[in-house]
């Protein structure tokens, strides 16, 4: 038997701000995304379901492809 780990691997956007005043953090499960505060890591965790998070991120995609 394999053994799994259960605890999620958090990241931060490679465009946070390296003051680290306003981050959240991101992990990836098998169901979609977690979502929290970096300043916050005990504190509340949004869960997004897999189709949200990634109409979430082709829309920031889609955003960032336009022009000003």
């Amino acid at each position: 038997m394999i053994a799994t780990n259960s605890e999620p691997h958090w990241f931060k956007s490679s465009f946070s701000g390296g003051s680290g005043t306003e981050c959240v953090e991101c992990a990836y499960v098998s169901s979609g995304a977690l979502v929290r505060d970096s300043k916050d890591v005990d504190g509340p965790v949004l869960h997004v379901n897999q189709t949200t998070w990634l109409r979430f991120i082709a829309a920031l995609r889609h955003d960032g492809q336009q022009s000003p």
